[in-house]
């Protein structure tokens, strides 16, 4: 390095000014509206409404359904025309609830309502993006990484978000994912003592019973070498009522247990949805966000910061924010990789750290999971290492003399020293 920086420098950097105003202030009031439920389904009783398999019951899985409860545009009903015999539609009452029936843009709209582009393959789209089949050793069983496994519990959602990545499964008349598939699941465990966390996921496995959903989990459970499950669900999303007392102390009793949850947008961290993630943290079970980011619906640092705050405030941990997967016909929801590096750009050090989540990319083909972020490294040597903060001031931290980062204790710990 030739001439060091100074401490602090306020200059650009990258050809960029320097970031001086955060992505987030409080919003103001707006015009986005929800509908009372019961100008959209008069006919409900509040029992009914509040009943998950009532909700289930009812959801909007037609064209004609949907057109009685919502005005559609006729980009909308070409997108349901054409993608009925791709990837099926349903949505909760209680989630169509949440939609602004005067914005097209509404961020649930666009989540639930396919649009014709969805029929459309682009270059580079796959049925399988993440290579799940080809690491497939039994039907329910997908394992990709060394120490944990995917298990498929079911293949049926709440609602079916049109930006699924596992659009070959969910929802698909022909999938064989049944009791037998999950008893070979558990089997298959047994015999691979190298699995000690196991994702549950589907589908959604919050739409099983409550009684099935324990003797599935207790299966797991008996398999002594499985120390952490974590269960993948939509539903204090889609049909928050499904979370109930009786729920939350079936899944305490399978501790630890942790629950991964997919709010996308703010306007989905409703009363009722930020209720069901409080009991379950009452109940002593961890509820962390993974949220995939939609082209012009949440790409945007001021919602993805809200977003974040709202769940805080509800005790749920924002964990991942999803590069889109290119599975087929989604490409009209995809952003660029340099959108996100933007937005956690922007994000940091305006928020907490506890807000900002780990921006991921699942690599096609079966490659996994990488992170990525922005790059506050500026240059380094022997000496000094100069970054740039949020700011995009520079700033240089000095390097120490020694570097052997060894740890002595390490081999004694772990009863490898030798004699």
């Amino acid at each position: 390095m030739s001439s060091p920086a100074p401490r602090h420098t306020p200059l650009r950097v990258d050809g960029r000014p320097a970031v001086r105003r955060p992505p987030y202030t409080q919003p103001p009031r707006g015009r986005a509206r929800r509908r009372d439920w019961r100008e959209i389904f008069p006919d409900a009783t509040p029992q009914e409404w509040n009943d998950w398999r009532w909700q289930a019951r009812n959801s909007i899985r037609t064209l004609e359904e949907l057109e009685r409860r919502l005005s559609l545009t006729e980009e909308e009903r070409e997108g349901v025309r054409r993608t009925a015999a791709i990837f099926r539609l349903a949505i909760t009452p209680y989630y169509l609830s949440l939609i602004d029936p005067d914005h097209f843009w509404c961020p649930v709209r666009r989540q639930a309502i396919p649009l014709p582009a969805e029929a459309t393959v682009s270059p580079g789209e796959l049925e399988d993006p993440l290579g799940e089949d080809l690491h497939r050793p039994v039907r329910s069983i997908v394992h990709k990484y060394p120490d944990r496994v995917l298990l498929l519990a079911l293949d049926r959602c709440s609602v079916y978000c049109r930006h699924c990545t596992r659009r070959r499964i969910t929802g698909q008349p022909d999938t064989d994912i049944d009791r037998q598939a999950l008893d070979e699941a558990v089997e298959w465990l047994r015999h691979h003592p190298e699995v000690r966390d196991v994702l549950v996921s589907g589908g959604d496995p919050f739409l099983l019973s409550t009684r099935r959903l324990d003797e599935l989990l207790s299966a797991i459970r008996s398999v002594p070498h499985v120390q952490i499950v974590r269960i993948g669900t939509r539903v204090p999303v889609c049909c928050p009522m499904r979370v109930d007392e009786e729920l939350a102390r079936t899944l305490r009793r399978h501790a630890p247990l942790f629950v991964v949850t997919h709010f996308n947008h703010p306007v989905e961290v409703t009363p009722e949805a930020g209720a069901a993630c409080e009991l379950l943290v009452d109940h002593g079970i961890p509820v962390e966000n993974q949220t995939v980011l939609l082209r012009r619906i949440n790409s945007s640092a001021r919602i993805l910061t809200d977003l974040s705050h709202r769940l805080l405030e509800r005790r749920v941990r924002p964990y991942y924010l999803h590069q889109m997967d290119v599975a087929q016909g989604i490409e009209h929801l995809r952003t660029s990789t340099r959108t996100g590096v933007e937005i956690l750009e922007r994000m940091r050090g305006w928020t907490s750290g506890l807000a900002i989540p780990h921006l991921a990319v699942d690599l096609p083909g079966g490659g996994g999971k990488v992170t990525l972020g922005p790059d506050y490294l500026v240059a380094r040597d022997e000496r000094e290492t100069v970054f740039r903060n949020y700011r995009g001031t520079l700033y240089t931290y000095p390097e120490p003399r020694d570097t052997d980062a060894s740890c002595p204790y390490e081999a004694v710990y772990y009863g490898e020293e030798e004699g």
